[in-house]
């Protein structure tokens, strides 16, 4: 009898995190000594053994690369930096960078207000579906740093990485873009974003607040997220277009 070949259960699909081997998580090089440093620390190897345990239990994890957005916007092209706070929990939809979504996928409730205030704002149209469709990898390579505070999660289950370590490198990350040598703007919607306030050097930075594009909290006083205007003060202080293709 010949050979019966069986699929092998065990291999991740592409959107999800195959290992916890930060060696398959490239980075620019501006931001590999912060990196590596992280990963050497002990809050670095409590996190890759947690996400061991996880992966080895079976878990989902998303999304395929955590450090997306370090490989996608160097430090020394960084201009603006928009802050959310885990990625996307379902499936195919987390892309490594704050707020986008993979092409094709449809809007979340967030990106599609994000959108609306983008075409209130600037007069830019929402791109084109399916792609790029919510993906915003042309922001970060015009310079926006699209960074999640909390950069791994497991399907259906929201923060569910939150706490495990991630904060320490990304509260890093935020604070060596504070001491760089130019100015850059930081969009801080919602109070997770703003609880960042302490690490950015607002005497050298342009520091705009507003509440979460979330549909629960977009509209609400004091500081809505609809008619904020970020947009453009932002385009105006970093030159950064928003352009979406």
């Amino acid at each position: 009898m010949g050979d019966v070949l069986t699929p092998d259960l065990f291999t991740p699909a592409a959107d999800q995190l195959p290992s916890a081997d930060p060696g398959d998580w490239p980075v620019a090089p501006g931001w590999q000594a912060l990196v590596d440093g992280f990963f050497a620390s002990p809050v670095g190897h409590g996190l890759l053994a947690f996400l061991r345990l996880r992966l080895a239990a079976g878990a989902v994890i998303f999304p395929p690369q955590p450090l997306r957005a370090l490989a996608l916007t160097p430090p020394e092209a960084v201009r603006v930096v928009i802050l959310g706070q885990d990625p996307y929990h379902g499936r195919g939809q987390a892309e490594g960078l704050a707020f986008s979504v993979a092409p094709g996928v449809p809007l979340p409730p967030s990106l599609r207000n994000i959108f609306k205030e983008l075409e209130r704002d600037l007069g830019l149209p929402p791109p084109p579906f399916p792609v790029p469709g919510g993906s915003l990898v042309h922001w970060a390579r015009q310079g926006v740093l699209l960074l999640n505070t909390c950069l791994t999660v497991e399907e259906g289950q929201p923060a569910s990485h939150a706490g495990k370590g991630w904060d320490a490198l990304t509260d890093a990350i935020i604070r060596q873009v504070s001491a760089g040598a130019e100015p850059v703007v930081f969009m801080l919607w919602g109070a997770h974003a703003q609880s960042k306030q302490a690490l950015i050097d607002a005497a050298r930075h342009l520091v705009l607040c507003a509440n979460h594009p979330s549909p629960r909290s977009a509209s609400r006083p004091p500081a809505p997220f609809m008619g904020c205007g970020h947009f453009s003060q932002a385009r105006d202080r970093s030159k950064v277009s928003f352009a979406t293709v």
